[in-house]
């Protein structure tokens, strides 16, 4: 079962947190979440599982930002959210999709338990230009039944930025496989558009 927007308000403070929550991005059973202003993308020709992939870490300009297919881009989340004794899931908002923006959150469902930012990961089917601070994707959560525990991993909870795959910590990629290789750019070469 799928929570009420109303049962999503009346839950904040117990069972959810969201921070910051604004009452307008309230949907009658979800919760639009807003695109912070930095963007990740990959360095690797070819990404391998097992071990940390470079990346380089984009700002999008007030002007917006042009993404090009074939890429992919991981953003986050303005918001941090925790969730207690239901099943978070993120999606993406229909008005984006029907853009050719395709937004996937580590495959939808979090985890009963998670704390933290979401990593989003964009894709677009035709260059399409964002902006930090749209309302990029909704947050539903779902009753869970059975007994849990809650999430606890040390991979991607209480995630304050945007976390890169990880995979490489669960297949074995040696000792200092965690030390995550970032390129550091000032500027933002924004394509013409």
């Amino acid at each position: 079962m799928i929570l009420s927007g109303q049962e999503i308000q009346r839950k904040l403070g117990s069972d959810i947190s969201i921070s910051p929550f604004d009452a307008a991005q309230l949907n009658p059973n979800s919760y639009n979440l807003l695109l912070h202003d930095e963007l990740l993308i990959y360095e690797e020709v070819v990404l391998d599982m097992r071990t940390p992939n470079r990346y380089r870490r984009l700002s999008i300009p007030p002007e917006g930002l042009v993404l090009q297919p074939g890429q992919l881009y991981l953003g986050r989340t303005v918001e941090h959210t925790e969730t207690h004794n239901l099943v978070p899931m993120v999606a993406s908002r229909s008005s984006l999709t029907r853009l050719g923006l395709f937004v996937s959150t580590n495959s939808g469902f979090g985890n009963v338990g998670f704390c933290g930012c979401w990593t989003l990961e964009l894709y677009c089917v035709q260059p399409i230009r964002i902006y930090a601070g749209i309302q990029i994707c909704q947050i539903l959560y779902h009753e869970l039944s059975g007994e849990w525990q809650e999430y606890c991993s040390d991979k991607y909870q209480n995630a304050t930025d945007i976390q890169p795959s990880m995979l490489f910590r669960e297949i074995g990629a040696g000792d200092d496989a965690d030390q995550q290789l970032e390129l550091n750019f000032d500027e933002l070469a924004n394509p013409a558009s």
